[in-house]
């Protein structure tokens, strides 16, 4: 019988069923990096992609930039505040595909077994691979050096037996670093992590934990089932699991999402036309930035209402051709108000429906669904 460490790192031939190897490979600060490699002289410096000193929403931020506290999804205005000398660089969406395509060839090389979540990072089943390599977390680093080799950029990567722990790896040494969870290890360092750390749980979970004492993993593990389910519904059984290390979704190649949405919870219950007017905006910009970054869009525009009393109200339109932004915008404070609101609102969402999906996308455009708070 072969250890846990020894299936991992390939000492030895792993036995089928035992173990999987799952590599999460993430691009460093991806569209920023790609422009500082294109513009030399921007190299070193604060940069952000995508809006600019007087409106717009980052959409991505160079590591220079985040020392200032700029993040992605922040808007332009505060970011250019925080940072007077931040340049601000137009999105090249067609030479980040092209980068990506040439990425996404280097995965293909070790596997066919690719989860795309985005231009910029992806899940790699390397349990049987075309290399023959027994380490994934060799296969990782060779991936990340011929990454570094091929188009100038610097990629992390996390190895484990599972794709929540591979994510939550591959941001343990960023920038252009790698870490490893083996199985004989997961239980203590999830024991060990902020509730806020784990992939999935943002700052508005997170905060509802700490008000039920949830501070690190173990502490989330004292709680049952019955109860995470009480207090956070179908996500309950989520936590509950991963938090013992057990996530059995597989690496899914080519798998054609049916909609892209983003949607925030509300601190306090919101009631007034023009509150509610105001915090959709942000949330219809996260979905747009979703819609560029993939290249995706949708004919059919959907806005989720959760009111007070946790009921859920969709109210949809289906357009006969693809909507540029401003009618995406326009239609989704259209629906806001096509009808009276019942009672106050505790979160708002907005996503699109039938897809344009194609053979591309099939390949680049998955991304995890992640609420609008989560980020």
């Amino acid at each position: 019988m072969f250890t846990l460490l020894e299936m991992m790192t390939g000492k030895d031939e792993m036995q089928e069923g035992q173990i999987r190897k799952i590599i999460h490979v993430d691009m460093d600060a991806f569209y920023a990096s790609v422009e500082q490699l294109d513009h030399p002289e921007w190299r070193g410096k604060p940069l952000v992609v995508g809006g600019n000193a007087e409106r717009g929403v980052v959409a991505a931020a160079s590591y220079e930039a985040r020392a200032f506290g700029i993040r992605s999804a922040m808007s332009s205005i505060l970011a250019a505040k925080k940072c007077p000398q931040l340049i601000f660089a137009k999105p090249r969406f067609d030479r980040y595909k092209e980068i990506s395509s040439t990425i996404r060839d280097i995965f293909y090389e070790y596997t066919d077994l690719v989860e795309p979540l985005s231009l910029d990072e992806a899940f790699l089943d390397v349990t049987e691979n075309k290399k023959g390599f027994k380490s994934a977390i060799y296969i990782a680093r060779k991936i990340r050096e011929q990454i570094r080799e091929t188009t100038g950029l610097n990629a992390s990567a996390g190895v484990s037996y599972n794709k929540f722990l591979a994510k939550t790896a591959s941001d343990l040494n960023k920038p252009n670093g790698q870490a490893v969870i083996l199985p004989e290890e997961a239980e203590e360092f999830l024991e060990n992590l902020p509730v806020e750390k784990f992939f999935g749980i943002g700052k508005v979970t997170a905060e509802k934990m700490h008000s039920y004492g949830i501070h690190s993993g173990k502490d989330l593990k004292q709680f049952s089932l019955q109860f995470l389910t009480s207090k956070f519904g179908k996500s309950g059984l989520h936590y509950f699991n991963i938090v013992r290390g057990v996530h059995l979704s597989e690496v899914q190649p080519n798998r054609i999402r049916k909609s892209v949405s983003a949607e925030n919870t509300f601190d306090q219950d919101l009631f007034h036309p023009t509150e509610l007017s105001e915090v959709l905006e942000p949330i219809v910009n996260e979905l747009l930035r979703r819609l560029e970054k993939t290249g995706i869009n949708g004919r059919t525009i959907t806005l989720k209402i959760k009111y007070s009393d946790y009921s859920i109200q969709t109210r949809s339109k289906t357009l006969e051709q693809y909507p540029e932004p401003q009618k995406i915008r326009e239609l989704a404070q259209e629906l806001l108000f096509q009808e009276e609101l019942k009672s106050p609102i505790r979160l708002l969402g907005v996503g699109v429906s039938n897809l344009n999906i194609t053979e591309e996308h099939e390949h680049f455009g998955r991304q995890l669904d992640i609420p609008f708070d989560e980020l």
